[in-house]
């Protein structure tokens, strides 16, 4: 890479940070985040930004508000050490969900999260699987908007697919599974969801053809789980030979890997390492793959100015 790159990280994920500079062939510059006495944090960017083209390595993952505030400040030392161009690199963005008015007096946290970004000094963001697609448009700068999909088909690729299905936990999912199933050259189906709570779902019915199917659930991520554990007993009703869940950002918070562990015809869960895999040792069947050298790679266009379009369905 040029010497006129700087890549630092936040405390969400260093690992993935690391992987991105071991790809790329470049140091992690170190920073280091202090907290005051009053539980105030603050940020010191140990690397040279002068004129430099920053990147800014932070997913929004639990605990998502220390985070945030994290990033801010280093978005906002790095601006104050006269940097050139300014990138936040977000495999996952978690206010994405937060993306409609679908209550009275609700707040739209996904933009009000890109807005804070922006006045930060984020000039541009790299992210991958938004909740929805009106999120790219919430942001003021430009957004790369990465897919997964190339990476999880080639894991399934390695097995046999012949009596296979892509199912989508709802509609909303759908043109995603779709993008998916064309890279294996399978058919969709989807459930009918409706959602009471943040965690509470229910599956009235399964659309297409999967009785007698070995099915590939597809979410953009998976949380408590518990969406998929209600579309898991759906699919276990129609009578489906065998179930496997991929996802991209793979969270498993509260009562997920409990809730996951406890289905014992589950063959595989795969997700990739948007987020780090805390619970990894205890979640049976689970599968991680890296995405990090499709950021790499985005990283490098977008310093040397190339186009980056092909990595978005890559």
């Amino acid at each position: 890479m040029a010497s006129d790159i700087t890549v630092f990280s936040g405390s969400a994920h260093r690992e993935f940070a690391q992987e991105v500079c071991d790809l790329l062939g470049m140091e992690l510059s170190p920073s280091v985040t202090t907290r005051f006495s009053n539980d105030c944090l603050q940020v010191h960017l140990d690397g040279n930004c002068r004129k430099r083209d920053v990147f800014i390595v932070q997913p929004l993952v639990p605990p998502v508000q220390e985070n945030l505030v994290e990033l801010l400040l280093m978005l906002d030392a790095a601006r104050g050490a006269s940097a050139g161009h300014l990138t936040v690199v977000m495999p996952h963005y978690a206010y994405a969900r937060s993306d409609k008015k679908d209550a009275p007096r609700i707040s739209i946290g996904a933009r009000l999260v890109a807005d804070l970004l922006h006045k930060a000094g984020a000039q541009r963001v790299v992210t991958m699987a938004l909740h929805s697609p009106q999120v790219h448009g919430m942001f003021e700068m430009p957004v790369d908007h990465l897919s997964a999909h190339h990476v999880l088909a080639e894991h399934f690729r390695q097995r046999d697919l012949s009596n296979a299905v892509v199912v989508s936990p709802d509609f909303g999912n759908v043109k995603e599974a779709n993008q998916f199933a064309r890279l294996l050259n399978l058919p969709v189906a989807a459930g009918a969801k409706r959602r009471l709570t943040d965690d509470r779902v229910v599956i009235d019915s399964i659309v297409g053809d999967v009785k007698g199917k070995d099915v590939i659930v597809l979410d953009d991520e998976i949380a408590t789980a518990g969406s998929l554990v209600e579309l898991f007993d759906k699919l276990r009703e129609v009578g489906v030979n065998s179930i496997s869940a991929a996802c991209v950002h793979g969270l498993f918070t509260g009562p997920a890997v409990a809730r996951l562990n406890a289905q014992p015809d589950l063959k595989e869960i795969v997700c990739t390492n948007t987020v780090p895999p805390r619970i990894a040792g205890e979640l049976d069947r689970l599968t991680v793959l890296s995405v990090a050298p499709l950021f790499a790679e985005a990283v490098r266009r977008i310093h040397s100015g190339e186009s980056i379009s092909s990595l978005f369905d890559a």
